[in-house]
C-alpha cells in the first residue's frame, strides 16, 4: 500500500498541482483494485514490487499498469493444448511460425503491432459488439483499398441504406504511417524505456520523433470530433483519434523543442538540453561558468605576447594537451615555467598560471556534465506524466496495423465477412465451402472446400468417419480455425459464413506422454478429455480426434462412446468427433436429428482379378458426405510406409 501512496510524491512538482485530482482518483480506483484482489494474487504483486524495486522499476506499477483478472468476459482463452493442436501460433513438425494460422494473418508492418496481432489470434474475442467494431473496420479500411469484394461485405455486417463511401485516403495514409514507423525503432519499447530514464538521448529523439510524424500524419485525415467526415464514431475513428490527439502531438514537440537534436545523435549530453530560465536554471549556470573559464584562459594569451614581444603568438593543442606555448629552444622563458615536451627546433611549455586556469575550466566541465546529466534525468522523470496517453497512442497504432493487417487478409480470393446471429438465438455454426486457412495457400485451388451446418436446435453432433489421411483431421481443424479468425474480427475462408458467438474451442487431438511425470499418452489422453468435459458448455465448440486409440479396441470404444454419449446428453456442446469405431455411429438412432455421422468420401477401384483388399486403389475424395465408412484402409498406409 505504501507504493500507491507514495504515487503523488515521486511525481514531478509541476504536475502535481494540475493533475492532483486525477492523480487522486486513479490512486483511489487502483487501491480499491488491489483490495479487491484474491489473496494469492495480492502477494504476487507484494513480490513484483520487491522485485521491481531492486531495480528502480516498481513505478511502472503506478503509472501504466492495469489490473485485471487474466480471463475476462470479453475474450476467449485458448488452452495450451487448442494452440498446439490446431497449429495456431507455430506448428507442430519444426516449431516455427511457417504453416501457422498467425503466419498466414499476419501482414502487419511493425514489431508491436506484429505482438498485438500474436495476442489477437491467442484471444478471439467473446463479445459480439466488439466482434462486430473489428469486423467494420477491416471492412471500411478494405473498402478503402478499393476491394469491390468488402464493398459487398460490408452492407453485410451493418445492414443499412446509407452505407458511408469512405475516403479512398485512409488506406493510403495508414500504409504509409506503418511503413515508417516499421522503419522506425520499437517505440512501445521505446517509450518504456524512457520511463524507467534507461533511454539514450538518439533513442528519445527517434521514439518521440515516429509518434510525432504518425500523428500528424493521422491528422490529415481530418476525423477530428466536430468536423462532417465519413467514418462513423466507430473503432476506426476511436483508434485514429487516439493516436493522432492533441495532447500527444502538442506533448511530442514541446519536449522535442526542448532539446538540441544533433547533440542527440552524437549523444553529447552538455549540448542536448536548450535550456530556458524557466526550465534547468542550474544548466545555465554552469554553461555560463564554463564559458567564462574558456574566455579567461583565452585572453591569456594576449599577456603573454607581451611578455614574450611575439605579437603572432597562438595556444596549440598537441594529442589532446589544450593550450600549450610553443617557442623555439633558443628563446629564454621564466624559470616556473612547465616544459610538456619538445621537438629538435622548439619546446612545448604551460605557464603556471595556465595550469591554474585548465584546473578551474576542468572542473567548469564536470560541474557542467554533472549538471546536464541531471537535467537529463529530471526531463525523462517529467515523461512519466504524459506516459499514459503515449502508450495509449502507441497502443493505438498497434491496433490500426493489426486491422490494416487484417484488412489486406480479407482481399484474398474467397475471403468473406462472417455474420454473426444475435446471442439469444441458437448456437450454430453455419460454412459454407469452408476452407483450411494454412492448406489452402499451398494446394491453391486444389484444395477440397467442405460445407459445415450445425445448429442447437437441430444437428448439433457431427461423427465424422473415413479413411486414414483422407482429410478428416483437416476438416475439423478448419471448422475451428475458422471460428477463431471470425472471433478475431478476421474475414474468413469460405463463401458465407454464419456463426453464434462461441465462449471457448476445446480440442482433443495427437499423442504425446510425460515420461517424467509418469504419465502415459493413454493417461494424458482422457485427462485432456477429463478436463473438456468439465469444462466445456452449450456455447462451446469441441473437436476429439480419435479418441480411445491408445488402448484395446474394446476399452477404447467404450470410452469413446460414453463420452460422447455424455457430451450429447448433459452438455450439449457443438461437437466433431473423429473415429475409426462405427459403432459408435449408432449414438445417431439414440439422438435422432441431433446426431449424424459423416465420412470423407473415397473411390475404390474394383478389380476382378485380384482378390486381396490390398490391391484395391483407394483414391481420396477428401469431400465430407452423409453416412459411414466400414472401413479405414489402414493396409493402404502401412504399404505407402513401406
Amino acid at each position: 500500500m505504501t507504493l500507491y501512496e507514495n504515487m503523488h510524491i515521486d511525481s514531478p512538482s509541476d504536475s502535481i498541482q494540475s493533475n492532483d485530482l486525477t492523480e487522486n482518483r486513479s490512486q483511489k480506483l487502483i487501491i480499491k483494485e488491489v483490495m479487491n484482489m484474491p489473496d494469492l494474487a495480492v502477494q504476487a504483486l507484494a513480490l513484483t514490487i520487491r522485485h521491481l524495486k531492486e531495480f528502480g522499476f516498481e513505478r511502472i506499477l503506478c503509472s501504466g499498469a492495469s489490473i485485471r483478472p487474466f480471463s475476462s468476459n470479453t475474450e476467449m482463452t485458448l488452452s495450451a493444448n487448442a494452440l498446439q493442436q490446431l497449429e495456431v501460433l507455430k506448428n507442430n513438425s519444426d516449431g516455427s511460425e511457417i504453416g501457422s494460422l498467425l503466419q498466414i494473418m499476419n501482414r502487419t508492418l511493425t514489431i508491436f503491432g506484429s505482438r498485438l496481432l500474436r495476442h489477437w489470434v491467442s484471444h478471439p474475442l467473446c463479445d459480439q459488439t466488439l466482434i462486430s467494431a473489428r469486423l467494420h473496420a477491416v471492412s471500411e479500411i478494405a473498402q478503402s483499398m478499393g476491394s469491390c469484394n468488402s464493398v459487398k461485405n460490408l452492407v453485410r455486417v451493418e445492414e443499412d441504406p446509407d452505407v458511408a463511401i469512405v475516403q479512398p485516403e485512409l488506406a493510403y495514409t495508414l500504409s504509409l504511417v506503418l511503413t515508417t514507423l516499421g522503419r522506425a525503432p520499437d517505440i512501445q519499447r521505446g517509450i518504456t524505456r524512457i520511463f524507467h530514464c534507461t533511454a539514450t538521448p538518439s533513442e528519445f529523439v527517434a521514439v518521440i520523433q515516429a509518434i510525432l510524424s504518425a500523428g500528424k500524419q493521422l491528422q490529415q485525415l481530418n476525423i477530428g470530433e466536430g468536423n462532417n467526415n465519413t467514418l462513423r464514431p466507430n473503432l476506426l475513428k476511436k483508434l485514429i483519434l487516439t493516436a493522432s490527439s492533441d495532447s500527444v502531438i502538442g506533448n511530442a514537440a514541446k519536449m522535442l523543442s526542448s532539446l538540441n537534436i544533433d547533440s542527440a545523435d552524437l549523444g553529447d549530453l552538455t549540448k542536448l538540453i536548450i535550456a530556458s530560465e524557466g526550465q534547468f536554471p542550474e544548466v545555465i549556470r554552469a554553461r555560463e561558468a564554463f564559458k567564462l573559464a574558456v574566455e579567461q584562459l583565452d585572453s591569456m594569451i594576449d599577456f603573454y605576447r607581451k611578455q614574450l614581444g611575439m605579437k603572432n603568438l597562438e595556444f596549440i593543442s598537441i594529442s589532446g594537451t589544450t593550450h600549450l606555448i610553443e617557442l623555439s629552444t633558443d628563446v629564454k622563458v621564466p624559470s616556473n615555467w612547465v616544459k610538456v615536451n619538445s621537438t629538435k627546433k622548439t619546446i612545448r611549455y604551460h605557464p603556471p598560471e595556465v595550469l591554474t586556469t585548465l584546473d578551474k575550466l576542468s572542473l567548469a566541465k564536470e560541474e557542467l556534465t554533472v549538471a546536464c546529466r541531471a537535467a537529463w534525468n529530471n526531463f525523462l522523470t517529467d515523461f512519466s506524466k504524459h506516459y499514459a496517453e503515449f502508450q495509449a497512442a502507441v497502443q493505438a497504432l498497434a491496433a490500426l496495423d493489426c486491422l490494416h493487417s487484417l484488412a489486406i487478409l480479407s482481399r484474398n480470393k474467397g475471403y468473406v465477412c462472417p455474420v454473426f446471429v444475435d446471442d439469444h438465438e441458437p448456437v450454430q455454426i453455419q460454412i459454407s465451402s469452408g476452407r483450411h486457412p494454412v492448406l489452402e495457400t499451398t494446394l491453391q485451388d486444389n484444395f477440397v472446400p467442405n460445407d459445415t451446418n450445425m445448429h442447437a436446435d437441430g444437428e448439433y453432433c457431427q461423427i465424422v468417419t473415413g479413411p486414414n489421411m483422407g482429410g478428416k483431421s483437416c476438416y475439423i481443424r478448419q471448422v475451428a480455425l475458422i471460428v477463431i479468425m471470425a472471433q478475431v474480427g478476421s474475414f474468413v475462408p469460405a463463401s458465407s459464413a454464419k456463426l453464434h458467438v462461441l465462449d471457448r474451442i476445446y480440442t482433443r487431438m495427437g499423442a504425446s506422454d510425460s515420461i517424467q511425470l509418469g504419465r502415459s499418452t493413454f493417461l494424458e489422453e482422457l485427462s485432456e478429455t477429463s478436463h473438456i468435459l468439465n469444462s466445456c458448455t452449450e456455447h462451446s465448440l469441441v473437436i476429439i480426434d480419435e479418441l480411445g486409440r491408445g488402448t484395446s479396441t474394446h476399452d477404447g470404444m467404450a470410452i469413446a462412446h460414453a463420452t460422447l454419449h455424455y457430451l450429447l446428453k448433459q452438455k450439449r456442446s457443438m461437437v466433431l468427433f473423429v473415429t475409426h469405431y462405427p459403432k459408435i455411429a449408432s449414438l445417431a438412432t439414440e439422438f435422432p436429428g441431433s446426431v449424424a455421422a459423416y465420412h470423407v468420401s473415397h473411390l475404390i477401384s474394383h478389380d476382378a482379378s485380384k482378390n486381396s483388399n490390398l490391391d484395391h486403389d483407394v483414391t481420396y475424395l477428401y469431400k465430407l458426405v452423409p453416412g459411414v465408412s466400414e472401413r479405414s484402409f489402414g493396409f493402404k498406409v502401412a504399404q505407402l510406409a513401406q
